[in-house]
């Protein structure tokens, strides 16, 4: 078996144009970053597919954010090859389309899962995440006006190499950064610091905790992190109630 990859560096770029996302992402495929270690961000997406509603933020988690089960439908191209959609409001940016790992994150910030750091835009989130807040703050504006940022998770002797590929590719402001973004654990949970932060930013502490035990006992029978999930959300849905911030924290009464 291929040893597990291991992400140590963040190298992240922004784009001017929508056309040059797809050599970028096939590029960094054939260099062996994982699709579930790239991310994008950006306004203004052509989906191949119309979008017909908007997906909410429980639609994007309930529905597997990681399965990329809700991205694929929706779009094609290289769009479809990344893990998850989120479509995000983002103050002082607006609404976005943010794919993979990035999307889960600034989900849990958009509840609060990063202490706040919704409330000041992205460049407190990535700040927060230990991205230098100076090019943050570029990375806000430039997204604001409407182009797109990747971010490509990688081992730290492949940095420089992603690098100049980033460059190559058209890629400016380009960033070297100690982060990478924080995301479930590939198997069972030890913790609750295991989970992902869209699931921990909607559950009350005993919530997760049931969601946790739920999780590792259908783990245990399928060896499945999707199945996992989707189990510990139906026993969340049967045992508590939603309150009005979207927090599933209210213990139903059994009758």
């Amino acid at each position: 078996m291929p040893d597990q990859y291991q992400a140590e560096r963040t190298i992240s770029a922004v784009f001017k144009e929508e056309s040059q996302l797809d050599g970028v992402v096939r590029r960094l495929l054939d260099r062996g970053v994982p699709q579930d270690h790239i991310s994008m961000m950006g306004k203004n997406f052509q989906s191949n597919t119309r979008i017909t509603g908007f997906i909410t933020k429980k639609d994007v988690i309930l529905g597997g954010l990681r399965s990329g089960a809700i991205f694929g439908s929706l779009f094609g191209s290289f769009l479809s090859l990344l893990t998850g959609v989120g479509i995000l409001f983002i103050p002082f940016v607006g609404s976005v389309v943010a794919a993979g790992p990035l999307g889960a994150v600034l989900l849990g910030a958009a509840s609060g899962a990063l202490a706040g750091s919704a409330g000041a835009g992205l460049v407190s989130a990535l700040a927060t995440l230990g991205m230098p807040e100076d090019k943050a703050a570029i990375y806000q504006t430039r997204v604001e006006a409407g182009e797109f940022l990747v971010m490509a998770e990688v081992p730290a002797n492949k940095a420089g190499e992603i690098q100049l590929l980033l460059e190559s590719a058209g890629g400016e402001e380009i960033t070297v950064s100690e982060m990478t973004l924080p995301r479930a654990s590939a198997g069972k949970c030890n913790t609750v610091a295991d989970l992902s932060p869209e699931v921990r930013s909607h559950l009350s502490e005993e919530a997760q905790r049931t969601f946790m035990e739920r999780y590792n006992a259908a783990f245990d029978e399928s060896n499945d992190a999707s199945q996992a999930e989707h189990a510990a959300w139906d026993t969340i849905h049967q045992q508590y109630n939603e309150d009005e911030n979207g927090v599933w924290s209210k213990a139903k009464v059994s009758v």
